[in-house]
């Protein structure tokens, strides 16, 4: 097992080092000059002070600082690469990034990207937490049990029931919900992520945010409970159509011990694949529920950077992305061992 980790991390770290360099040399070709920006926007400033001709050497004086500070001041993309990676120095020998923590200024926000991050990702990792804790609770239990009566009235209904939550868009559902529990019972906030003015602390605070996350959390459930059950029940009525569970049974074991630990083990590796990798997505945030609820999240933050060519904030996040969808695979395939002894993961 140790061996093939180590050989999945080297296998992991090739990988996104080639995809960083495709990354940057995209967004390098985006026409943005950083150097040249605030080059500007400091001669600007002293526009008033200087005359015409002193103002165009001090733009120049300025530029090339800016340059060597950025580590833009030669036109060969891989030193570049280098230099926005930590590993090459800049023009005055120091090192400056990402390897020294250096993960770029947001001209948008005016402040680091790791500042810029640190709300949205906090938000999206809370609500897509008790998301999936929610949906696989539900889900789960819920695939199973109909795939065991499979059949029935019960498993009839549940089937229909999952198929409009798996047919109808997020934004549809959203407004379904909101209309219902907001403008019919005024159960919940349509909006925002806590009530606006309050300056509450501890416990109280913790409330407030439960309180203006629970629709949204209702929302993001019910949309999931419809392939996520699917997907489960399948599953699980393939592994209870196996041989060794008709031999257990004809064996005399319990109907219990038979579901649970005979083929419930069994039905576990195609699950395994999307419950991880539905985890692992918690990061990624969700654009829909981001924009209609008004949540600063992840998904929000990656369009709007977009939007207003804040390209600095998007390069890191496709990097943590990159990053998070290669370890997602390597715990994939290490789960895949835990869950069923078949599956061997020493080559």
């Amino acid at each position: 097992m140790g061996k093939y980790v180590l050989k999945r991390i080297a296998y992991m770290l090739v990988v996104l080092l080639i995809l960083s360099i495709i990354m940057y040399m995209i967004y390098s070709l985006v026409p943005s000059n950083r150097a040249y920006t605030d080059a500007f926007n400091e001669v600007k400033a002293l526009k008033n002070v200087l005359d015409p001709a002193e103002t165009d050497a001090k733009f120049d004086e300025l530029y090339l600082q800016y340059q060597r500070k950025y580590g833009t001041d030669t036109d060969n993309m891989f030193v570049r690469y280098l230099r926005w990676m930590g590993i090459a120095p800049l023009y005055d020998g120091s090192f400056n990034g990402l390897l020294q923590g250096n993960f770029g200024f947001s001209y948008e926000y005016n402040k680091p990207v790791v500042e810029v991050i640190q709300a949205p990702m906090i938000n999206t990792i809370k609500i897509n937490i008790w998301a999936t804790i929610l949906a696989l609770g539900i889900t789960i239990p819920l695939g199973i049990h109909t795939a065991v009566k499979k059949g029935t009235k019960l498993d009839q209904g549940v089937q229909i029931f999952t198929i409009l939550g798996y047919s109808m868009p997020t934004f549809l559902i959203a407004i379904l919900f909101i209309w219902v529990f907001c403008s019919k019972l005024g159960l919940f906030p349509p909006s925002g992520m806590k009530t606006p003015g309050s300056n509450f602390t501890g416990m109280q605070k913790t409330l407030d945010e439960l309180y203006y996350m629970a629709l949204p959390l209702i929302v993001m459930t019910f949309s999931s409970l419809g392939s996520m059950t699917r997907y489960v029940r399948a599953s699980m009525a393939d592994a209870l159509s196996m041989d060794c569970i008709r031999t257990a049974r004809a064996k005399g074991v319990r109907e219990k011990v038979v579901i649970y630990s005979h083929a419930f083990r069994n039905a576990l590796i195609p699950i395994v694949s999307l419950v991880v990798g539905w985890f692992l997505g918690i990061f990624g945030g969700s654009l829909v529920i981001e924009d209609m609820f008004a949540i600063n999240g992840m998904g929000k933050l990656m369009i709007t950077s977009l939007r207003t060519a804040d390209y600095e904030v998007v390069l890191l996040m496709q990097m943590f992305y990159v990053f998070i969808s290669l370890f997602g695979n390597l715990v994939i395939d290490i789960v895949y061992g835990l869950v069923d002894p078949r599956v061997r993961v020493n080559n």
